[in-house]
């Protein structure tokens, strides 16, 4: 059983919104650091916005702030990314990933691209995202 599933995904023009999901099952989000992260072929992974349980911060990565907004629904065990003024350089294939709160901090977590082989943590499949005319 995938320990994340993301969506809400798809085609968008630029300037219009969409809110991704990730929905997690086997885990308990409380117990996470909690990131988005995107990438685009041939880059490197980026962290877009990341959320600590353990101490209430949250990260967003500059190009994102005041346009994304990182969200969650605690009975739902689900955490949610609000994207809104979308543009082209928005596109990419978007991740849910955590790590436990007591190994990373939300900006560390952002600022490190997530957790790598052999680090405690999961990965999403990831939801693609297209900010295109």
């Amino acid at each position: 059983q995938v320990p994340l599933v993301e969506s809400g995904g798809g085609l968008v023009e630029p300037g219009g919104s969409l809110r991704l999901s990730c929905a997690a099952s086997g885990i308990f989000l409380d117990y996470y650091v909690i990131g988005w992260f995107r990438q685009v072929p041939g880059k490197e992974r980026e962290g877009v916005s990341c959320i600590s349980n353990g101490d209430g911060s949250t990260y967003y990565k500059d190009s994102v702030k005041g346009r994304f907004t990182f969200s969650r629904d605690n009975p739902k065990n689900t955490v949610y990314l609000q994207m809104n003024s979308l543009k082209p350089e928005d596109t990419a294939t978007y991740y849910c990933a955590v790590r436990p709160h007591y190994l990373t901090t939300a900006e560390r977590m952002c600022l490190t691209g997530g957790p790598t082989t052999g680090e405690a943590g999961y990965w999403g499949q990831g939801t693609q995202v297209t900010v295109s005319s």
